[in-house]
């Protein structure tokens, strides 16, 4: 990419990115760098720290990691001023702490507890980071680009996970109606919605049973399970004025064609069906494991 990237407009800009020690925010991380980027990295895990500095540095440039929990207010303050004192500007934020499916119950079964754990880690840090990073963002006069990292399951129904998928709607209207509150400032607001991705979170390939993994082929119309690289590009995308400059409260959903199928499966000897063909789905637990 590096012979190409001038094409991308993003060379010498700022971007922040939560949760960018594993998964989707470590793929975003190395890709932005790659694209030139000066990259700013907050993550709550030392040794994902370190080992985030060390391939940032690998692909060469002006970036910077630090440990700090963005669902805390004083975390947010300490990293929104670090990139100020570093770099006086911030062009893009990626808001990609979030993925926390938390709790598998009967929504009559939850607590209280669990929705405000299930808050303050899906939505309300976003609110934290956004408001704080908006004021050095309109600083430039430049605009920029505020991502948020939700998912599929923010446009479709999901059993025993009630809480969380009410949150990840939640920031679908967030980052729709903030689209419309900065537009004045040039500012877009976009988020990336993925389908179950292999991530530090959720290892989804490792959990099908050797003997079913061919099923995987059928289950998403391309074929497999996400992966970090998928919803970096998006992301990518959306961070460049060149390529999306005109895109604002939109989702991305990086899903393989699942959410276009919805229950429609290709069938081993050719053609589709609706109906179940298998229990396994990825994530679930098998009896006995």
């Amino acid at each position: 990419m590096s012979e190409d990237r001038s094409i991308l407009g993003l060379e010498g800009k700022v971007a922040l990115i939560t949760g960018g020690g594993a998964g989707i925010g470590r793929a975003t991380a190395e890709l932005f760098a790659t694209a030139g980027m000066k990259v700013v990295v907050a993550e709550i895990d030392a040794t994902r720290v370190e080992d985030t500095r060390a391939a940032l540095e690998k692909i060469g440039g002006e970036h910077l990691v630090l440990q700090a929990d963005v669902c805390k207010a004083a975390d947010v303050k300490s990293v929104v001023a670090a990139v100020d004192e570093r770099h006086g500007r911030l062009d893009v934020l990626v808001n990609n702490v979030g993925d926390f499916l938390g709790y598998k119950d009967m929504f009559e079964d939850s607590t209280e507890e669990q929705w405000d754990q299930l808050y303050h880690i899906n939505l309300r840090h976003m609110f934290l980071v956004t408001r704080a990073a908006i004021p050095l963002m309109r600083r430039s006069g430049e605009g920029g680009s505020i991502i948020n990292v939700s998912t599929v399951e923010a446009f479709r129904g999901i059993p025993l996970t009630v809480a969380y998928a009410a949150f990840k709607a939640g920031v679908t209207g967030f980052t729709q109606s903030l689209a419309v509150e900065l537009g004045q400032y040039g500012i877009r607001v976009n988020a990336v919605a993925p389908e179950t991705t292999n991530t530090a979170q959720i290892t989804a390939t490792p959990r099908v049973p050797p003997e079913n993994r061919d099923y995987i082929s059928r289950w998403f119309p391309i074929g497999r399970f996400g992966e970090g690289p998928d919803s970096a590009g998006a992301a990518l995308y959306l961070a460049s004025d060149r390529l999306s400059g005109w895109v604002s409260g939109q989702s991305i959903v990086v899903d393989g064609g699942a959410l276009a199928a919805g229950a429609w499966m290709r069938l081993p000897e050719g053609g589709f069906t609706h109906l179940p063909i298998i229990v396994a789905d990825g994530y679930t637990p098998r009896p006995g494991k």
